[in-house]
């Protein structure tokens, strides 16, 4: 599969996917999104994957959408967007469902949809330099890559009101303090912090990873009795069909290190 706006590549059950406009600060148009969802599916698809990474290339992990095409659009800009969010949306659902874990690498600025799409990850490490910013209603817009739907929860209500009414342009220190990012790295270091954190969970028990993503993305729609039905049966699915299940409690009780291989 050959690709014009990103770069994907796997190498040791690692997908690296780079959001390649960097002429145009990574911002998101009809093709990118496309594209983003078909890089989304093969990871989804794909069982050898077992982490993903995704990064931008140049001085900006992604500007959000492409603003130069809404105004060209004119009175079609409505159309246009929703030609970008649907696939982009389907995009952010892969990633928050599918069994490998996301790391954000987050290289430079993350603004509007570039700031959902950072904190999407399931590990996000940011560059030292890195700003973010929600910036929709500087131009009018509301969010969107699931923004609306990330941000209160991570942050809580009050705060994701601030930030999504009053735009104030966050340091990486500053977003970790809030809590949107795991941990900050110096400038040069951000992409092999991500590769490293990647190759653990690439040696996880992948099904496990996808059980619990999927445990955590429901949670706050479901009653705690509905939530503990849930969690019974994932334990039960894993232990019933997964050899990494069966890998894992026998190595605890043999006293070793388990070995796991994504199955």
């Amino acid at each position: 599969m050959s690709f014009s706006t990103l770069e994907f590549s796997v190498d040791n059950c690692i997908a690296l996917i780079t959001l390649n406009r960097p002429e145009s600060a990574n911002t998101i148009g009809v093709e990118l999104a496309a594209e983003l969802l078909q890089a989304a599916i093969r990871c989804e698809s794909n069982a050898d994957i077992r982490a993903v990474i995704l990064t931008g290339k140049g001085r900006f992990f992604s500007g959000g959408g492409d603003v130069q095409s809404f105004a060209t659009a004119g009175h079609g800009a409505g159309e246009l967007l929703r030609r970008i969010t649907t696939p982009l949306h389907a995009a952010v659902s892969r990633f928050s469902r599918m069994n490998a874990p996301l790391v954000t690498a987050v290289n430079g600025t993350a603004a509007g949809a570039g700031f959902s799409l950072a904190i999407a990850g399931d590990v996000i490490v940011a560059a030292e330099s890195a700003k973010f910013t929600v910036a929709y209603t500087k131009i009018a817009m509301s969010a969107d890559g699931g923004g609306s739907f990330n941000l209160p929860r991570i942050v809580g209500m009050a705060c994701a009101k601030e930030l999504m009414l009053l735009n104030p342009v966050l340091t990486a220190a500053e977003a970790q303090r809030r809590g949107l990012v795991t941990m900050v790295t110096p400038d040069t270091e951000v992409l092999a912090k991500a590769k490293e954190i990647a190759v653990l969970l690439a040696s996880g028990p992948t099904q496990a990873y996808g059980e619990v993503k999927r445990l955590l993305a429901d949670s706050h729609s479901h009653s705690l009795e509905q939530q503990l039905a849930l969690e019974s049966r994932s334990m039960a699915v894993l232990a019933d069909g997964t050899a990494d299940a069966r890998e894992g409690y026998t190595a605890f009780v043999q006293k070793r290190a388990p070995k796991f291989t994504g199955r």
